[in-house]
């Protein structure tokens, strides 16, 4: 029998023709077959995947449904913080384990237009997490006062575009209606299982019938879902100042808490100058105190400037310049420059995570994001699913670490570097950020154990040749670097 195929042959037929229509049309002509096909207006819009035609920029992350996210982000015509923004909640969801709404980080930030907030120079945005005020009689395991979404935000409200709210839904449907468990996710799960699923909240969260996660499993996460849709609706204040605030001090106590009203109302993110240091005709911008992974990269990559094969100097300078500044007293730019002896090694230090982004337009950002502890206190706000940060007054931070160089003269992008891995951040960032300014390639080669580096590098800057540019992820790890032209 044949019912039907003559239609479905004039359908595929007539597919074809159009097909070679567009692709012979020159521009006007497309447009005006698709308005003539599809209907005027019905081209994407800003805010609609699609939107941006041609070259999108790039993103890396440690964690691939955060870099699509970021990615749909950019074709929609989102900016390089829009997409930083996206990728920042998500990741509060796909790897919670090193960032969420209850910790918090450091970005750097690059607009291109020199009539940009910061005059073309990259400028900081931090929201490290803080202590509470009080600790209180039964804090066994210290919690500290959530600061990401407030980062989040001012990023957005400095660098931004899109509705911010909009940029909150890739994370909250993730939450809401599950994803397979990634492998960076599964991997710690495993580390910590033990004190982990002790609590029961997160046993429901990470565990399958008291089983830890796997790779692949679903992850389904609506209380945190519906935290997030809270925070889209009523806006980031209510986390702080609102009705969610006064149920995260509810619940607090029994998540390693207390935390107070007041601890929510001051938590606030705030702007810094980055530190520079000038490499040949570019600037390098570094994280600054209290992100003082900045200040440990910044150290390393002074010296490796001078001497590549450096490692094992730049590393004691960086891991030295870190120890010295926390112990109080001493300027940033100073110990830049200052003779430091080998002191104390520095504690164990805490696991982070980083994403760095790149607009179509040039403009970027790099930032790093930690629980200040694998997986934070180990405990979830019961009916709110935030995994709350370990309190800085009973862990050491992490090295919060990233840093974007630029050209000051032709007021374009050059390169982007986030870092991880522990005490390995600084060098991560130093390692990968030279190796992108003297390779001309985004990962020439992987930086140095444990450390580990998201890079974003544009040969011929950017504004200029984006056929250029390119991004990598560390290629020891599950992370995802993705872009498109």
């Amino acid at each position: 029998m044949h019912t039907g195929g003559a239609p479905k042959r004039r359908r595929l037929c007539g597919t074809f023709l159009l097909a070679i229509t567009l692709i012979s049309a020159g521009c006007d002509t497309v447009d005006s077959v698709k308005n003539s096909v599809f209907g005027p207006g019905s081209a994407p819009q800003q805010g609609q995947p699609g939107f941006v035609q041609g070259f999108l920029g790039g993103v890396a992350t440690d964690e691939p449904r955060a870099t699509l996210a970021a990615r749909q982000v950019l074709s929609a015509g989102g900016t390089a913080a829009d997409a930083a923004v996206a990728a920042g909640f998500v990741l509060s969801v796909t790897l919670p384990s090193r960032a969420g709404l209850g910790g918090g980080g450091a970005c750097l930030a690059y607009a291109a237009d020199k009539k940009s907030p910061n005059q073309g120079v990259p400028e900081a945005v931090l929201f490290t997490p803080t202590a509470p005020a009080s600790l209180g009689p039964n804090a066994d395991r210290p919690a500290a006062v959530p600061m990401l979404a407030r980062g989040l935000y001012l990023l957005h409200a400095r660098y931004g575009s899109l509705p911010f709210e909009s940029l909150i839904v890739p994370s909250e449907q993730l939450a809401r209606f599950g994803t397979p468990t990634p492998r960076a996710l599964a991997n710690d799960i495993a580390l910590v299982a033990g004190p982990l699923l002790a609590d029961p909240q997160a046993r429901g969260v990470f565990s399958q019938n008291g089983t830890p996660l796997t790779e692949g499993q679903s992850l389904v996460q609506p209380d945190l879902a519906a935290t997030l849709a809270q925070i889209r609706v009523s806006g980031v204040g209510d986390l702080y100042t609102g009705a969610l605030a006064r149920r995260i001090v509810r619940a607090s106590p029994l998540a390693g808490g207390p935390i107070a009203l007041a601890d929510l109302n001051d938590a606030l993110p705030r702007l810094a100058p980055a530190l520079v240091v000038p490499y040949r005709r570019d600037q390098v911008a570094f994280l600054p105190p209290p992100a003082d992974g900045g200040l440990a990269a910044a150290s390393a990559f002074s010296v490796l400037a001078q001497d590549p094969s450096a490692l094992g100097a730049a590393n004691a300078r960086a891991l030295a310049v870190a120890a010295r500044w926390r112990q109080g007293g001493a300027d940033a730019h100073s110990l830049l420059t200052a003779a430091i002896p080998p002191g104390a090694p520095l504690p164990a230090l805490p696991a982070s995570t980083s994403v760095v982004t790149l607009d179509k337009d040039g403009n970027a950002v790099a930032c790093s994001f930690s629980m200040d502890n694998l997986f934070g206190t180990g405990r979830v706000l019961p009916g709110l699913g935030i995994l709350l940060a370990a309190s800085p007054a009973a862990m050491p931070p992490p090295l919060y670490a990233a840093a974007i160089a630029w050209n000051d003269n032709i007021h374009a992008f050059r390169a982007a570097v986030g870092g991880s891995g522990q005490e390995g951040a600084p060098m991560a960032v130093a390692v990968g950020m030279l190796n992108a300014l003297r390779t001309n390639q985004p990962m020439a080669s992987p930086v140095p154990d444990p450390g580990r580096a998201n890079v974003i590098s544009c040969v011929n800057y950017l504004p200029g040749e984006n056929a250029a540019c390119a991004w990598a992820t560390d290629p020891r790890d599950a992370g995802l670097a993705a872009g498109g032209s």
